[in-house]
């Protein structure tokens, strides 16, 4: 079984990727990083295109974005919750409609 997919920082990408554009073969680099040429050929064509942003993170949520995602969730909570009110709200409105006859 597989221990998952390996997170690399961006100044490892970069000092990688460095190392490529300064002349050294990509496979050489590749394999003393221990990553495969492709992954580096990858990462070559992210800091052709971007340069410096290149590499934004690693599909964390930034500390910017936290409570944005904080807010969502507490808003998920508080509809599901709103919901069940509802439902129960209807529900005693029923009972009472039939018990007071």
């Amino acid at each position: 079984m597989g221990t998952g997919r390996r997170r690399f920082s961006p100044e490892f990408k970069q000092e990688a990727v460095r190392l490529v554009i300064e002349g050294e073969k990509a496979s050489k680099v590749a394999s003393d990083l221990g990553i495969s040429a492709e992954v580096l050929r990858r990462w070559k064509q992210q800091v052709v295109a971007a340069g410096p942003k290149a590499f934004p993170g690693h599909g964390r949520v930034r500390a910017e974005n936290a409570e944005l995602v904080a807010l969502r969730r507490e808003n998920k909570i508080l509809r599901e919750e709103r919901d069940i009110l509802k439902k129960a709200t209807a529900f005693f409105a029923a009972y009472e409609k039939r018990g007071s006859r």
